[in-house]
C-alpha cells in the first residue's frame, strides 16, 4: 500500500467511554486522510469470558454503531468484525509456534485477568497476546494506537515479528506505538491515578457515551478533586488535571486557556460546566447512534464491505507467510 497502515482493535464490551472517545476515536479521525486505517471490533478476544449469545450479538452491533456515530468514515477506514476474517485465527496458530511460553508467562494482563476470573482461567486468556499479535501483523501495521495497559502486548508483537523475520525473511512490518500528545489517557473520575475504563467496578468513575444526561452531570459533580481549591494543571492535583484535560479536549481550548478561565473559581464551577459541556458534546453522537441502530441493513453493509476489504489485505500477508515457512 502507498500509505502507512494503522491498526487498532477494541473488544465490544458495552458502551464506549468518554476516555475512548477523547483518547482514541477522535485521534483516529485525524489519521484517516494520511494513513490506511483498519479498526477491528475484536469479538474473538471477548470469548475469554462467558457471554450470553443474544446479548453479545446486540453488543457487537451496538459497538459498530458507536464507532460510526463517533465519526469514523467506513469509506476512508476499514471497519470490520475480527471473526469475519478467518486469517486472524489462521495466523495465530503459526505465530503460536514462534512464541515462547516464557514470554506469555510474563504478560501482566494474564495474571490480572486470571485473578479476576478464577473459575474460568482458560487457555485463551494465556494465548490472548498471540491473537493480538496476529491482528496487528496480518495487515503489515506500521502504527498501533494503544494505551499503557497494552504496550506490553505490542512489544511482544514486535518481538514475534522480528523473530519470524530473522528465521524466514522480511515477512512482517515491525509495528510502532502511536500515542497522541494530549488526551491519550483520560483517567477515572473517582480514582484519577487509574485510567477511565469500561470494566471499572466503580462506574461513577466512568462516563459512558450512552449514559443519560442526568448521569453524566451527576458523575462529574461527584468527581474526586482535592482540598487545595485551586484549578491548576499539575501532577500533584491528578483529579483536577484530569478534568482540565477533558474540558480542553471537548471544548478545543488549550490547557492554559482552561486554567485561566477557572482562575479564582472553585471546583464546583469546573465540575458543573464540564458536565454540561460533555452533555452538549455527546448530543450529536447519541442522535447518530440511534439513527444507525434503527438502520440494521446499513450496519450489515458496513461490516460486510469492511470484512471484504480486510480479507484482501490479510490474504496478501498469509501468502507471504505460507510461502516463507514452506507450506505447499
Amino acid at each position: 500500500m502507498d500509505k502507512k497502515v494503522v491498526f487498532s482493535g477494541a473488544q465490544p464490551t458495552g458502551s464506549l467511554t468518554l476516555g475512548n472517545y477523547i483518547g482514541a476515536v477522535q485521534n483516529w479521525k485525524a489519521l484517516e486522510d494520511d494513513y490506511q486505517c483498519l479498526y477491528s471490533i475484536v469479538d474473538l478476544h471477548s470469548l475469554t469470558v462467558k457471554n450470553d449469545p443474544k446479548e453479545f450479538r446486540k453488543t457487537c452491533l451496538s459497538f459498530l454503531a458507536q464507532y460510526l456515530a463517533c465519526g469514523l468514515d467506513p469509506k476512508k477506514n476499514i471497519i470490520f468484525f475480527q471473526s469475519h476474517v478467518p486469517q486472524h485465527t489462521e495466523l495465530t496458530w503459526i505465530l503460536s509456534c514462534n512464541t515462547y511460553m516464557g514470554e506469555l508467562n510474563r504478560m501482566t494482563q494474564f495474571k490480572d485477568k486470571s485473578a479476576k476470573q478464577t473459575t474460568n482461567i482458560n487457555s485463551g486468556l494465556f494465548t490472548y497476546p498471540v491473537l493480538m499479535a496476529a491482528d496487528i501483523l496480518l495487515y503489515q501495521a506500521n502504527l498501533v494506537p494503544v494505551g499503557e495497559d497494552q504496550k506490553q502486548h505490542l512489544e511482544l508483537s514486535r518481538d514475534i515479528a522480528t523473530r519470524f523475520n530473522n528465521s524466514y525473511g522480511e515477512v512482517f512490518a515491525i509495528p510502532e506505538v502511536h500515542t497522541p500528545k494530549v488526551g491519550a489517557r483520560i483517567m477515572s473520575l473517582q480514582e484519577p491515578e487509574s485510567k477511565m475504563s469500561k470494566s471499572d467496578e466503580n462506574q461513577n468513575g466512568t462516563i459512558f457515551l450512552l449514559d443519560s444526561e442526568k448521569d453524566i452531570i451527576k458523575k462529574f459533580k461527584r468527581a474526586v478533586t482535592d482540598s487545595e481549591g485551586v484549578v491548576q494543571y499539575r501532577d500533584e492535583q491528578p483529579g483536577v488535571k484530569n478534568l482540565i484535560t477533558i474540558y480542553s479536549k471537548l471544548s478545543g481550548m488549550s490547557i492554559e486557556d482552561v486554567v485561566t478561565k477557572y482562575d479564582g473559581k472553585g471546583y464546583g464551577a469546573l465540575k458543573t460546566e464540564i458536565g454540561e459541556l460533555a452533555v452538549d458534546s455527546l448530543k450529536p453522537f447519541k442522535e447518530k447512534y440511534e439513527e444507525y441502530m434503527n438502520n440494521q441493513d446499513y450496519l450489515v453493509d458496513v461490516y460486510t464491505q469492511g470484512a471484504q476489504r480486510a480479507k484482501a489485505l490479510a490474504e496478501f500477508t498469509m501468502k507471504k507467510v505460507k510461502d516463507s515457512i514452506g507450506l505447499v
